[in-house]
């Protein structure tokens, strides 16, 4: 990972100048890549996100550290956290459209196979990624790991075409059963390809080393972290480049 060829690609997107963090394969890529976007939990696309992309660039995609709050600001405390999703989290017509802005931008950029769009997302990430998949906005695939489930407030299509694999933690305080089951109608309604795995001592969180606050059920597990890889990469091997 330490020899993955990086890049910082700034696109403004209304009064915000997003900071992607771009990570090559190290093949000869004259043609368009393939290309996994990563998006990050409520801290932002900080250091674990930018490992995360190396790691997929060692798979062959070309991968992208999504900055979605600006000037790849990081929240240091949960407060912070919860100024920078807070604006998305509360609109989902403002999070759609800046997923959207953000989509058209890659879909122009000559380095990337606009066909083979893919996103993986983190907690808040992981709602970005389902919201993708669900306003059908050129994934195709949408991976969502301790992501937040449940539907924005505005009309959605029938169909999403995405596939959809979804990592859940069966103990997470910040999604209720009651989500899950609704989520789960909504996949059957309306997605053709989907998988849902739950881990039944899973918290919220469970794949991020930093998580450690059991007050609100963030807590990192290893061995769940372990079993998500390997989740992971047998669905990347179904959209393999």
């Amino acid at each position: 990972m330490e020899n993955s060829k990086t890049e910082i690609v700034k696109v403004q997107i209304e009064n915000d100048t997003l900071e992607l963090f771009y990570a090559f394969p190290d093949i000869d890529h004259k043609q368009p890549l393939a290309t996994i976007l990563v998006l990050p939990a409520w801290h932002g696309r900080d250091s674990f996100m930018c490992e995360k992309a190396k790691c997929f660039a060692d798979q062959g995609f070309l991968s992208i550290a999504v900055d979605l709050f600006g000037d790849a600001k990081i929240g240091k405390t949960r407060e912070e956290c919860q100024r920078l999703i807070q604006p998305f989290a509360e609109n989902r017509h403002a999070l759609k459209k800046r997923l959207s802005q953000l989509i058209t931008f890659l879909q122009n950029d000559s380095r990337i196979d606009s066909n083979n769009i893919n996103a993986i997302g983190y907690c808040f990430g992981g709602m970005c990624a389902l919201d993708m998949a669900r306003n059908n906005l050129g994934l195709k695939a949408a991976i969502s790991i301790h992501g937040l489930l449940f539907k924005p407030d505005y009309n959605l299509p029938d169909h999403y075409s995405a596939k959809v694999l979804v990592l859940h933690g069966h103990k997470d305080p910040m999604v209720p059963h009651e989500q899950v089951a609704d989520f789960q109608k909504e996949m059957k309604k309306s997605v053709d390809d989907w998988q849902m795995v739950v881990y039944g001592q899973g918290l919220h969180s469970f794949t991020l080393p930093a998580a450690n606050d059991p007050t609100i059920g963030t807590i990192y597990n290893p061995l769940l972290d372990q079993r998500t890889t390997k989740f992971v990469n047998n669905f990347l091997e179904e959209i393999a480049p």
